[in-house]
């Protein structure tokens, strides 16, 4: 096995290292060997998704489900790579679903100075390729995915942003509620949509119930990450 791009979160749980710890996606294995990636990194990262699969003995045509935390371009730009080779469409939360299907990014937080910048400077350009969307999500939906994963919407990183809960394995994918790169942080002010809304919302991440929080920027907290995400949220809310 590919340990360098693979870590095991749970049993048929993985975390796709795409750029070391820095950017990941994540692998679902059922028990009848169907698998659901969540998140597919940039551009280059594609061929990455589908090497993972490789990596824990599976392949592409073992691929029933797609989803994305959120339609921005480190998370979805090997989208399109990857719906190919599976022959899949995404899903994603519905406030997301037309960014996705563009190729363009979410607005950016026009309270900030540089995300007023940002809109006027990326407006119009398509930040990744647009993907095919065959369903879309809400709060507290359960999609059928290794018993099911719980859709947990915590907007403000961007319209339709969330984490996803699998409560059978105790794994919370956060998304970018929160990052874990040198240690809890929030996600940088000017990607969001609506900054102060991420960490309002971030704290539907201490009513969960999960052992392992799993970050799309950061590596894994295993040791008690409910009570560690509930001090950073303490020590740095608004």
């Amino acid at each position: 096995m590919a340990t360098d791009l693979v870590v095991p979160l749970a049993d048929g749980v993985w975390r796709i290292r795409l750029l070391r710890d820095y950017i990941n996606g994540f692998i679902f294995r059922d028990d009848d060997g169907q698998v659901t990636l969540v998140d597919m990194g940039l551009a280059s990262h594609g061929p990455k998704v589908i090497a993972a699969l490789d990596a824990i003995g599976s392949g592409a045509s073992d691929v029933t489900r797609l989803l994305l935390t959120h339609a921005h371009p480190d998370h979805a730009g090997g989208a399109a790579h990857v719906a190919r080779e599976t022959g899949k469409a995404f899903g994603i939360h519905e406030d997301d679903a037309a960014f996705a299907r563009s190729g363009h990014s979410p607005p950016r937080d026009g309270s900030l100075r540089i995300g007023a910048l940002a809109n006027r400077v990326m407006g119009g350009r398509q930040a990744f390729e647009p993907v095919e969307v065959g369903e879309t999500f809400v709060d507290g939906q359960v999609v059928p995915v290794a018993g099911g994963l719980e859709v947990v919407h915590t907007p403000g990183h961007s319209p339709g942003h969330a984490a996803y809960l699998h409560r059978d394995s105790g794994v919370l994918i956060t998304g970018d509620s929160i990052f874990n790169v040198r240690g809890l942080r929030w996600p940088i002010k000017a990607f969001c949509t609506n900054f102060v809304m991420t960490m309002q919302t971030a704290e539907r991440l201490t009513t969960l119930d999960y052992t392992t929080a799993a970050f799309t920027h950061g590596a894994e907290l295993r040791d008690n990450p409910r009570a560690a995400i509930g001090d950073f949220l303490a020590r740095n809310r608004t």
